[in-house]
């Protein structure tokens, strides 16, 4: 059978469909794999609890319930909700928004493709305009949402060596430009993979830099405040209408009901709208409608600060123990861990690429992220790429137990060797 060019980008490998094929047969396939790889959140119970009453108070609620699953949203999204979350920006951050301001999307994923595409790719005037990602490595899933190839361009971090064990990356202004071609600036805060927050300043410098050249800074927040919350360094959000800020439900433990948040000028939430009713027709109703009364009474901001953001910094906490019990003898960093839910390990003396350790450490039941799959649009080859690899620590204590011991068990057995 033959495809389109389209079709061709979605025919051949990527590590996004990798770690998604891996995440469902972990949970529905074969029960024994430990799932170290995944962006799953934990479900932390009194959390949950607050979904389920919400979700009650919407099932035992006629009108609502029917307006739910027995209308299609408009594609902006639901208003109800959209102006709880223009009402709690404005107060926590004064940031002066409206709900022209504000689109919703089918997840975050969605609102990447849209964006990258509505602002990166072929213009009128033959100029193909690329996005910069001024530090790799960066969320896997941004590599594979281009309509064409060669979407992206990106740099190498400078590393700082913190202690024996851990270093931090940073961005390398030094050698960071910005090309005529350029279409738009995007980090996530905290990021994925490494748990990295890029500081005030480095986010100051990007918003000038941004400013200058007259093309839009993404912030991908998925992790970052108010919600979820899962950042463990002080940091201040900002937005104003060259800055793009993208938020999510899920990393809040909803991620089955697929809602990403847009804050944006009015001009590119137009055209989110148009996308998606041309793709999806409407937006998705049920995240927005079981979080809107967490939203407006401010219930979502007590549950991320005094439930979720504890309940990590405890995951984590455990996650390092077990690998300073587990890794003795072991040449390792980690990267300092101030947000999101993974750990990024760089192995300088591995003696195979990380895409081989994770096909062995899959033979043996544990599933990670190889960290060749964080590099996109980086030109030069790098060694550095090649001896990383990401681990979810937001599983189970035995999970991470035995999967971080099953991982330096076969470090010490390929170096052996």
């Amino acid at each position: 059978m033959k495809f389109s060019k389209f079709a061709s980008r979605f025919d051949s490998e990527s590590g996004i469909v990798q770690l998604m094929d891996d995440l469902g047969n972990a949970m529905t396939g074969n029960n024994n794999l430990l799932m170290l790889g995944g962006g799953n959140p934990s479900h932390i119970p009194c959390v949950q609890e607050s979904f389920r009453e919400s979700l009650l108070r919407l099932i035992e609620n006629p009108s609502l319930f029917s307006h739910t699953i027995g209308n299609y949203e408009l594609p902006q999204g639901n208003q109800n909700f959209i102006n709880a979350i223009v009402e709690m920006m404005n107060e926590q951050y004064d940031w002066k928004i409206n709900s022209n301001n504000v689109a919703l999307t089918i997840g975050s994923q969605s609102a990447f493709f849209f964006l990258f595409n509505m602002l990166g790719g072929e213009y009128d005037d033959g100029v193909h305009r690329k996005i910069l990602l001024p530090m790799t490595p960066e969320y896997i899933g941004y590599s594979d949402v281009g309509l064409t190839t060669n979407l992206f361009y990106s740099y190498q971090p400078a590393i700082e060596k913190i202690d024996e064990h851990f270093f931090k990356y940073h961005i390398d202004f030094d050698n960071l430009v910005v090309k005529e071609n350029t279409a738009a600036i995007c980090v996530s805060r905290p990021t994925n993979p490494t748990g990295n927050v890029l500081t005030d300043g480095e986010m100051i410098k990007l918003q000038s830099i941004s400013e200058d050249n007259n093309i839009p800074l993404i912030i991908d927040n998925a992790y970052g405040e108010p919600f979820p919350n899962i950042i463990f360094t002080e940091t201040k959000p900002f937005w104003n209408k060259n800055t793009v800020f993208c938020m999510s439900l899920s990393k809040v433990g909803m991620p089955g009901t697929r809602t990403g948040i847009v804050i944006a000028n009015e001009e590119i939430i137009q055209i989110i709208q148009n996308m998606n009713a041309v793709i999806n027709l409407a937006t998705a109703n049920f995240g927005a409608m079981i979080a809107n009364d967490l939203v407006r009474t401010g219930k979502i901001l007590d549950l991320s600060k005094s439930a979720i953001k504890p309940f990590y910094q405890k995951k984590l906490e455990h996650a390092l123990n077990t690998i300073r019990k587990e890794f003795n003898n072991i040449d390792y960093y980690i990267h300092t861990p101030e947000g999101a839910i993974f750990l990024w390990l760089w192995l300088p003396a591995l003696p195979i690429s990380s895409d081989e350790l994770y096909e062995r450490l899959k033979s043996k039941g544990v599933l990670v992220i190889s960290g060749s799959h964080f590099f996109p649009g980086l030109e030069n080859d790098w060694e550095h790429i090649y001896q990383c690899i990401r681990v979810t620590y937001s599983m189970d204590k035995r999970t991470v137990e035995k999967g971080i011991k099953i991982i330096a068990d076969e470090i010490r057995n390929v170096s052996a060797a």
